[in-house]
């Protein structure tokens, strides 16, 4: 590597909450680079899912702190590239973005939007009039713009970013960390899905997917592996599996972290995340399941497609298809040499597409590029 590193200020994200972008951008800061130097100003707009996107008084107080922060670092590491994941469609965060981005951009000499969050571009028209042109000027023309999937909405043209690349997500091989396990001929299934336990996710959908199944008479059990989005789902969903006599059937397991959540990875049959959230982008929750060998039901949706290929690691349906989803379930529950060669065809896309040290890599030339 020759010339001067690359300076780039981070500001985003870190878990808590554990949700995608946040994993993502602890696992950028801590990749190991020969020709960049990340420094990092956290944001913590929120602490855990319940929060987010959602104004709370005490947040006014961490978007002054945060663009003061930003100032702050910017002068002392001297960073000309600033590094920013923009936010989903939702109008908290869009109206954080506006006052954040119109207070620190003009500092930099090149911005980089990362968005892990899709949709943000087509938003402009749901704001006040008065505030499309604060619009523009935070989120238009950066100098890169880096979405997950091709499948995405192009956030980076519809905002005129001088470049636009693709840099999908990548995860740490943990195979051979924990114990692995697939289910005996007279052993019941095990369906995972990890995610945010919300509607948009496809927590209903599955649900009533599960619940066709077992009408159908196939020895399975359902693991929900998340935090609930708020109380009144969470009460919706478990009169749902008691009405329908599930209990002893669906497990809400609530948030797991490292080797446990890793286990349950592991440990199942077949992963379903038959999601359609508004601001969805990759669904990195696929690939850990993959690097366990593990076949995938999920949808047509957003960046989805470009980590499951129909008919080769998983099946793809229809958003919102319960009907879809139990067929496909079914299909996998009845031929365990299917869920196999699935499963062994997601591990070998695993590990040609999605590592996190392949993403560390992208991300790095994806900054590299940004040399005078």
């Amino acid at each position: 590597m020759t010339g001067r590193p690359i300076h780039v200020l981070v500001v985003g994200q870190t878990p808590p909450p554990f949700g995608g972008q946040a994993v993502m951008i602890q696992a950028m800061l801590e990749g190991h680079y020969q020709g960049v130097v990340l420094h990092h100003v956290r944001m913590a707009f929120s602490e855990d899912m319940e929060s987010v996107g959602r104004f709370q008084p005490r947040k006014l107080w961490v978007l002054f702190t945060t663009v003061l922060n930003v100032w702050r670092a910017r002068i002392i590491h001297r960073t000309p590239v600033l590094y920013y994941p923009p936010s989903g469609p939702n109008k908290v965060p869009v109206l954080r973005d506006l006052i954040l981005l119109g207070a620190v951009r003009w500092m930099f000499r090149r911005t980089v939007f990362h968005f892990h969050a899709s949709g943000v571009s087509g938003f402009a028209p749901q704001l006040p009039a008065v505030l499309r042109p604060l619009f523009r000027l935070a989120y238009g023309r950066p100098d890169l713009a880096i979405r997950t999937a091709q499948q995405n909405p192009d956030d980076g043209a519809m905002l005129e970013a001088r470049r636009s690349i693709v840099v999908p997500n990548g995860v740490q091989d943990a195979r051979g960390t924990v114990a692995e396990r697939t289910a005996g001929p007279d052993e019941p299934l095990v369906i995972l899905f990890t995610g945010v336990l919300i509607a948009s996710k496809g927590v209903m959908v599955l649900l009533e997917a599960f619940r066709r199944l077992r009408e159908q008479g196939v020895n399975a059990h359902l693991e929900l592996m998340g935090k609930w989005g708020d109380a009144s789902f969470q009460a919706h969903c478990e009169h749902f599996v008691a009405r329908h006599g599930l209990a002893d059937r669906v497990r809400f397991l609530g948030v797991k972290r490292d080797a446990e959540k890793l286990a349950h990875f592991a440990g199942c049959d077949i992963f379903c995340f038959p999601s359609h959230f508004e601001a969805e982008s990759f669904g990195l929750v696929l690939a850990e399941a993959m690097q366990f060998a593990k076949p995938v039901v999920s949808t047509r949706w957003r960046g989805i497609p470009s980590v499951v290929e129909e008919g080769v690691n998983g099946f793809l349906v229809p958003v919102e298809d319960p009907g879809a989803v139990a067929d496909r379930l079914a299909r996998l529950s009845a031929d365990p040499a299917l869920r196999a060669s699935m499963g062994e065809a997601g591990r070998r896309i695993f590990e040609q597409r999605f590592t996190l040290e392949r993403f560390h890599r992208r991300m790095e030339e994806a900054f590299l590029s940004l040399r005078p």
